[in-house]
């Protein structure tokens, strides 16, 4: 009789579904960067802070120079080190502290890439985020099994292009979900 092998969701999205009520986590969408028997890690990509990217390379005393760093906001990753800084980005490139999640994507935690960002040479695309989403072993594919979250293959353009009050609906739209539809009041007709 063999094993079955456990499914790990490395470079998957984590779509809260709409009953999940744990304010860490309402209507989140959450980059999975690590997934393995040790438990999970990853990013909340859509929960921007009252913060911008020009005003943390600033509070870094890196002086940026460009004004659509103004623009960008910075996001809660996540409850767990919200003082850590991670920034998930792609291409990967050459930093001092880089998960590579794919050939493609990666999550830096050194400064390095912030100055490269400061100077306008940093990743072409970039999602920066305060703290992270963790899981210890076994709990995420518990949430799973009580329908916590749903799980679906992400997509870069979803993380570094799509509007962020839109990434909700837009992760479980790959899926061929409509979350407005599974509101809280589901099965009380």
């Amino acid at each position: 009789m063999s094993m079955i092998e456990p499914t790990y969701l490395t470079h998957q999205f984590l779509i809260a579904m709409p009953t999940l009520a744990d304010p860490n986590f309402f209507q989140t969408v959450t980059y999975i960067s690590e997934h393995n028997a040790n438990g999970a890690l990853g990013l909340v990509i859509n929960r921007p802070l009252n913060l911008t990217l020009a005003q943390l390379l600033e509070h870094l005393q890196l002086t940026a120079d460009s004004p659509e760093l103004a623009t960008i906001p910075v996001y809660h990753g996540g409850p767990v080190q919200p003082e850590q800084g991670f920034v998930l980005h792609s291409p990967v490139g050459q930093w001092g502290a880089t998960l590579r999640v794919t050939d493609d994507i990666g999550i830096t935690t050194s400064r390095d890439v912030l100055q490269a960002v400061a100077c306008g040479e940093g990743p072409q695309q970039l999602l920066v985020a305060l703290g992270y989403a963790g899981w210890g072993p076994g709990q995420l594919e518990r949430e799973i099994v009580e329908n916590a979250w749903l799980s679906v293959a992400a997509d870069p353009d979803i993380i570094f292009q799509t509007p962020s009050e839109q990434r909700w609906l837009s992760a479980a739209a790959l899926l061929g979900i409509d979350l407005t539809l599974l509101s809280s009041d589901a099965g009380h007709a």
